[in-house]
């Protein structure tokens, strides 16, 4: 019977979970082998620790239902009782299922508001028929809920969860350590695999790969913290410095009759991109706002990147602005300096790009929280660069340019103007800054001030974004029966060709949600030690 299931072309995994459920009943147990399963040091911390960088975690493993609890108990993954409460969702049928849906979700809407820690458990029949005919209810609990538990699930199943996660523009990082967790770790937005004793199938399919659970803390509050504060730098500060010498291109337009001339010949403009902008903002990988050390002692930090504080439609309104802004002073200034002067179109064209140089390198210098050597020699020494490399190509006769640099550093005008460009592009930049700085600084200003000033925190307050309430957004619980239905439960497996997956309409209960941004972390009991 179950060579025939297995050989079987069509439902295969349906026709194999039946044959089991038939074979395994009233089956005397002659012996039971068993090896040491523990977990790794370091797990409760780190789920403490991620937690309260306002990470949610929900744990998806093949156990049962009473070892998954006993688990997740121990790993501080959820708290004893009374600070904590376990909601059960279970049923072999239809019905069941829809009444212990149905229960949950009410708890889950009245304690929503309260600080007891509620999450839920489900195993693998129930989630399956949750997610065939429940979605949107079970859509509505996992967004309630910060903590779940789902025990006896399949490889599919797991993809499947972490699908529905991203379906409510969650965030969602899914860690594993085993072949089973392959599909769930490559369905996520963010998939860590942990290279243990169960092989490398995990760690070769994920994004990033770490040998012990607990250095998920540094990963994600360290290395992901710094890697997104510095691509919003390095992406605003690209959009920025192409903007610049765009403005200043299309001011030079309306001058010269909108003939089509070009302001900077293509070798400056090749020069400007490749050499003299983007070495500078190369260094930016190296800097940290806050140490290491800080960031590890305050997690909730971490909320500033998860509501887009650095990267963000009006932060780029504000590059934007200050790049509008530099081509005026630039354009302004440089052409009335040399308005009475009998100067080539050369020589304005290098005034003018001397003068974006210098407020680049200012800008990154200003933007920069932490120098280095290198950081140093980028800013600086690319400045120098530019008056090196301009000098040498001024003392070519075969280029456009003979001269022109070495007339231009022997004009007091030149550096009067380069002086005047750089005070009247930076002088109302600074004073922004300090504004902020001063009088609406942030708790990561707090940190920052504190290490210059070698101070201790001890609290920064709560800075988690204020949620909106739920009460007003969700609906009234309405779990519809299916009609005509088998009320005995048949297995549908996501691999079956008749298998069916629904997604959330437009005008549901739901779409509060889309304006947040949350980050979800599928958490498995594959990081224990086997």
């Amino acid at each position: 019977m179950f060579k025939e299931a297995n050989s079987i072309l069509v439902d295969r995994e349906w026709r194999v979970a039946e044959v089991c459920q038939r074979l395994e009943q009233n089956l005397e147990i002659l012996g039971v082998a068993a090896i040491e399963d523990r977990l790794q040091d370091g797990v409760p911390e780190t789920i403490s620790t991620l937690r309260k960088a306002g990470i949610n975690f929900w744990m998806l493993t093949g156990d049962k239902q009473n070892t998954a609890i006993q688990i997740a108990l121990s790993c501080n993954f959820i708290p004893p009782e009374p600070k904590g409460q376990l909601l059960l969702i279970n049923g072999k049928t239809e019905d069941e299922v829809c009444r212990s849906l149905e229960r949950v979700l009410l708890t889950m809407r009245i304690t929503n508001t309260e600080p007891k820690d509620v999450a839920f458990v489900v195993d693998g029949w129930a989630l399956e028929i949750s997610l065939k005919h429940y979605r949107k209810a079970f859509t509505e609990l996992a967004i309630l809920s910060r903590t779940a538990i789902c025990c006896r699930v399949t490889p599919s199943q797991k993809a499947q969860l972490v699908e529905l996660l991203k379906s409510c523009d969650y965030r969602t990082l899914a860690i594993g350590d085993g072949g089973n967790d392959v599909r769930m770790i490559q369905q996520a937005d963010i998939g860590v695999g942990i290279s243990g004793r169960e092989g490398l199938q995990a760690a070769r399919a994920a994004d990033y790969s770490i040998g012990k659970f607990r250095f998920l803390t540094r990963l994600i509050l360290v290395h992901g913290r710094y890697s997104y504060n510095r691509t919003a730098f390095l992406s605003q500060y690209s959009f920025y410095k192409s903007l610049l010498i765009c403005f200043i291109q299309i001011f030079f337009s309306f001058i010269s009759g909108v003939s089509g001339t070009s302001l900077f010949n293509s070798v400056s403009l090749m020069a400007y991109n490749v050499f003299y902008t983007s070495i500078p903002v190369l260094a930016s990988v190296l800097d940290k706002d806050l140490s290491e050390k800080t960031v590890m002692q305050h997690p909730q930090i971490l909320f500033y990147c998860q509501a887009g504080r650095l990267l963000n439609p009006s932060t780029f309104a504000g590059w934007f602005g200050r790049s509008l802004f530099h081509a005026i002073v630039v354009f302004v200034i440089t052409i009335h300096s040399y308005a009475y002067e009998k100067s080539e179109m050369e020589e304005v064209s290098m005034v003018a790009l001397s003068g974006c140089i210098w407020l680049q390198a200012f800008v990154v210098a200003l933007e920069t929280n932490s120098f280095t050597i290198l950081q140093h020699l980028a800013v600086w020494g690319n400045l120098v660069a530019f008056y090196v490399i301009n000098l040498i190509v001024s003392a070519i006769p075969s280029t456009g340019m003979y001269t022109i640099m070495f007339r231009l550093c022997r004009q007091p005008l030149y550096w009067t103007t380069i002086i005047l460009i750089t005070m009247a592009g930076m002088g109302p930049v600074l004073a922004l800054k300090y504004f902020r700085y001063t009088y609406r600084s942030s708790k990561i200003n707090i940190l920052q001030q504190a290490e210059r000033l070698g101070g201790p925190i001890l609290s920064l307050g709560n800075i988690e974004p204020q949620s909106r309430s739920l009460e007003k957004d969700l609906s009234p619980l309405s779990i519809s029966q299916p009609k005509n239905r088998n009320p005995v439960y048949e297995p549908l497996l996501s691999d079956s060709p008749s298998a069916t997956r629904r997604s959330i309409g437009p005008g549901t209960p739901f779409d509060f949600f889309q304006s947040q941004t949350r980050l979800s972390s599928s958490y498995l009991r594959n990081s224990k030690d086997n």
